[in-house]
This record gives structure tokens, sequence and C-alpha cells, in this order.
């Protein structure tokens, strides 16, 4: 039999509780319409410039797995109706910028990717526009967060390891909707001193969230945005970095055990300060997870707590859709480019994974 895992969240904080975000369940059920989510989420304007862009396999075993091949040709189609819609809205449509996969999420992008058949310059490419949407295989979006920081007006949709599928249920969700519980919620998280996660197997996990600001990946990316301009697609989440310890003589006080299910057996990542000190369970999912972290210590901290918030989106096992399932979730690894301390250079051999608990 499946097992399954539920939790309850419990925000410790100034103010009252979460009760003000919840929504009907009667929300009506709407169809994906690609011009309809680009005008929502980025509300274009005459003039700007849009970049549509992939990695390709270079050498990687796996590289023409369906579901790469499938993205691409996804990409392909997003690229042609774009181009359809680009004169109602003054739009100028870039041709598609292809680049050799790096093989690594979040790894740093290639010096040159490939537009039309010749060869650009990335750097170039991402300084000239405005909207770019990245349908990619491995992650980008620590390096594209990096690049907006250096262009003002570049805003980025990433969006690794996107499926057609996503289509029909979190990319056609509505995102005004999305993005007001979202904003619900990241004030929350904002406002929190510590979260207190309690699971249905009776197991606790106490998030420290002091000395840090909470975000919202809330499908709104307009120009006239403040904050962060790299948001992932699909959208909606609240979330935020626990605190890490980094402040000399105040230690973290994340703490307590996370319920972790590989099929049928069950692991039990056991918390302190932060980091995960201990695997217990038998069987080969507690040995697994055991063999994976000690190939990397920075793979041990909590890098992130978020709160999904799109009720369209459906577990999958895919992160990307799971982390906007309206619920609980956590991850382990790298956190800098979310508000964090852990970067790449803390990693012997980079990887961060993101563990989905969702009831």
């Amino acid at each position: 039999m499946q097992r399954t895992i539920t939790i309850l969240v419990f925000l410790v904080m100034i103010g009252v509780g979460l009760s003000s975000c919840a929504t009907s369940s009667e929300e009506s059920a709407s169809s994906f319409d690609l011009e309809n989510l680009i005008v929502n989420v980025f509300d274009p304007q005459p003039g700007e410039k849009i970049l549509v862009m992939v990695d390709v396999p270079q050498g990687i075993a796996g590289g023409n797995a369906s579901q790469w091949y499938m993205r691409r040709q996804m990409a392909q189609r997003w690229h042609s109706a774009l181009e359809e819609m680009s004169a109602s809205y003054g739009l100028e449509v870039l041709p598609m910028l292809k680049y050799p996969a790096t093989g690594a999420h979040s790894g740093p992008l290639p010096s040159e990717g490939e537009m039309d058949g010749k060869t650009v310059q990335i750097e170039d490419v991402l300084g000239e526009v405005n909207i770019v949407l990245a349908l990619t295989e491995y992650s980008a979006t620590a390096p594209l967060i990096e690049a907006t920081q250096r262009y003002p007006s570049l805003r980025v949709a990433s969006m690794p390891t996107v499926s057609a599928s996503m289509e029909e249920t979190a990319m056609a969700a509505d995102y005004g909707e999305v993005g007001r519980k979202v904003r619900i919620l990241t004030k929350k998280l904002d406002r929190a001193a510590a979260a207190l996660v309690k699971f249905s197997t009776g197991h606790e996990m106490f998030f420290d969230l002091r000395f840090r600001t909470a975000e919202a990946d809330d499908g709104q990316l307009h120009a006239d945005e403040t904050g962060a301009r790299v948001i992932n697609l699909p959208s909606g989440e609240a979330y935020i970095v626990p605190y890490e310890g980094e402040i000399e003589g105040v230690p973290s006080n994340t703490v307590g055990t996370i319920p972790f299910l590989c099929g049928n057996d069950m692991a039990l990542l056991n918390v302190e300060g932060n980091r995960v000190v201990d695997v217990t369970g038998e069987g080969g999912c507690a040995a697994g997870i055991r063999e994976f972290l000690s190939v990397d210590d920075a793979r041990r901290n909590i890098a992130e707590m978020g709160l999904g918030a799109n009720d369209r989106a459906v577990v999958t096992g895919n992160a990307l859709e799971d982390e906007k399932v309206q619920g609980m979730h956590w991850a382990f690894g790298l956190s800098e480019a979310l508000g964090g301390t852990v970067g790449v250079d803390d990693f012997g051999a980079f990887l961060t994974l993101c563990l989905r608990l969702l009831g």
C-alpha cells in the first residue's frame, strides 16, 4: 500500500495566523492560453525584446531522452506562438537561443550559443533583451539571477525540466489569484520568527526563520515590479531560507526530524543547527540518502522552506511543479541564490536537491 505523509504548518509570528489566505475550493478551472500567460505574467510593453532559450545535449548520456527532446519541441512551439502575437503588442521576438547543456543544475552558462545557425555570445544577447523564457533541462536559474543583476531591464522565467503537461495544470491557473495568495503567504513568512511543521508520522521540524527575508514566486514579473526579476513558470510559492547560523555566537535553531519516503520505505532525516546530521531507517531509502550526503558536506544544509499556492498544480515527481502545489516543501544544499549564505564555492561536487513532502 502506498504510504503518504501529511503535514501541518504553524508560523510563529507577530500578528494573525494563516487563515486569511484561505480561498474557495470552487474556483473555476481554466484552459492554457500562452498569450494570456505572457500578458498576465510579463505585461510586455511595445518595443520590448523576447528571447526563448533551450539547452541541447553535448555528449551527455540520455541527452535525447523523450522528455528533453519534447521540451525543445515545446520551446519551438512557444517561439512560433510568440512571433504570431508579437505584432499585436509591438514586440520583437529574437531567434531561439540554443546553447550546450551545462550538465549541472544552476551551473555557469557557457560563453557561446547559437541563434539562427550563427554563433553568438550569450552575455551580449542577455544584455539586449527584456524578457527571457528558459525552457531547459538543467536549471539556469542561478546564472540568470546574476544576469538580471547586471542588466536592470532583464526579467526571466526559468523553467527547468518543464513539460507540456503543465500547460493543462499549473500554467493554466488564474495567476491573478495565485499572486494574491502568494503575497499573503510571503508577508506571513516575512514576519515569522519560526515555523513548526508537524507530520502525520508524529515527527516535528522547527525552522528558524530569523534574520531572513521571504520571497514571492507569484507569477508577476512586470517591468515596474520591484524585487527579484527571476521567477519560475509555473509559479506559485512563497519561500524563505532558514537561518544558517552565519552570525558569530548566534547558532541556528533549526532542529527536528523530517520523514522521507522512497516508495514504501521511510528514512528519517535528523536535523540540528540547520544541517542534516544523521539519517536513520532500514532499507535502500536511508542508505541512498546517507550516500548522497556523504559525497559533499554542503548538501546537508537546509536551504529553503516553501509554501505552495497554485491550486492547479499537481504532484508528479517534477519539483518545478510539485513545489507549487498547495502545501509545504523544503530543500537542502545551495541557498545563496535564494537569499542564503551557502554558494557554489562551498561545494566540492556541486548539486542541490529538493525534497518534496506534500500530503
